[in-house]
């Protein structure tokens, strides 16, 4: 069986063609992850990995054989799900792999913003010892962290957040999932008003797409920040300008943008206040094996007739039943 890897973020596929080899397949590594590469490559496979490459419409289609489509990480807004589900394929995801990653970016960018890191580190390689360069600092300890989506990041990160002695307030459908991850429940509006420090960890779709936009940002405190390692389309990026050039909010960091890449020349960019990151905050050497290995092993347990450990459309096997 062949198995078609669309793109990766690691230097090779060992961990993957171990996995996929005790199910008698083999991978085959596209070269660029484009549409018209991808339609030619998936002809004669019978799954798909993919992590950043899309999974368009016209790839589904063109799998003959296609058994499984497999995600490398939690969302799949880059798979067209709808139209594998339609031809019974079903879609696998990682939704649990790099929590401690995502958590302790957010973490190392609240902090860089509060104590003045970056400013005062540019000053300091440019002879400037100052105290004034990275004013205004604050203490982290007593203030007000609000998670807007408690899933398993956003659970983690308030576990962490409170042995820095922040408040918890979380903004989740389920308030029963929130109290008993030690947060306060609350509402979209009350969380960006009290929140000292907001961080995004919600799944994009077409219900989250702008959720925190100019309306959100205006409710924020002129002291706070934002924090995005989610998607890039949930923060809507022209309102987030508006925000940091009318001091709406004292800052933001970014891990995720839309499009990805952002353009140099792209305003949001030229924002001293912004601290920018290109979508690593899932990244870590023992994130990445995590990754390949649970990955591959969702492919493999389809493939060898089994149900994977998680399923994205998993009406596909209750048909089956």
């Amino acid at each position: 069986m062949k198995v078609l890897i669309t793109d990766i973020s690691w230097p090779d596929t060992a961990i993957e063609d171990e996995v996929l080899g005790a199910v008698d397949s083999v991978t085959v590594l596209a070269e660029t992850g484009e549409e018209d590469e991808l339609v030619e490559l998936v002809r004669d496979a019978d799954a798909i990995l993919t992590c950043f490459a899309h999974v368009t419409s016209a790839v589904v289609a063109a799998g003959e054989r296609l058994r499984v489509i497999g995600r490398y990480g939690v969302g799949t807004d880059n798979i067209a799900v709808e139209e594998a589900t339609r031809r019974g394929i079903p879609v696998t995801n990682v939704p649990v792999y790099c929590t401690d990653e995502v958590t302790e970016h957010v973490l190392a960018m609240l902090l860089a913003h509060v104590r003045g890191i970056v400013p005062y580190d540019r000053a300091v390689r440019r002879g400037d010892w100052s105290l004034a360069t990275g004013l205004p600092t604050r203490r982290v300890a007593g203030r007000t962290l609000g998670i807007v989506g408690f899933g398993a990041i956003g659970q983690t990160l308030a576990r962490k957040a409170r042995g820095l002695d922040l408040a918890v307030l979380a903004h989740d459908a389920d308030e029963a999932r929130v109290r008993e991850g030690g947060a306060e429940p609350v509402g979209l509006l009350d969380l960006a008003g009290r929140a000292d420090f907001v961080s995004v960890h919600v799944p994009l779709v077409e219900a989250t797409r702008g959720l925190i936009g100019r309306a959100f940002m205006s409710a924020m405190k002129p002291s706070a920040y934002l924090f995005n390692a989610a998607r890039g389309a949930i923060v809507d990026h022209d309102a987030l300008l508006w925000a940091l050039k009318a001091g709406e909010i004292a800052g933001a960091g970014i891990d995720v943008f839309e499009p990805e890449r952002l353009p140099a020349d792209h305003p949001l960019l030229a924002e001293e206040r912004l601290l920018a990151t290109p979508h690593t905050a899932f990244y870590s050497d023992e994130s990445m094996r995590d990754l390949a290995r649970l990955a591959a092993e969702n492919v493999a347990a389809v493939l060898a007739g089994r149900e994977p450990a998680s399923l994205v459309n998993p009406q596909i096997l209750e048909e089956r039943r």
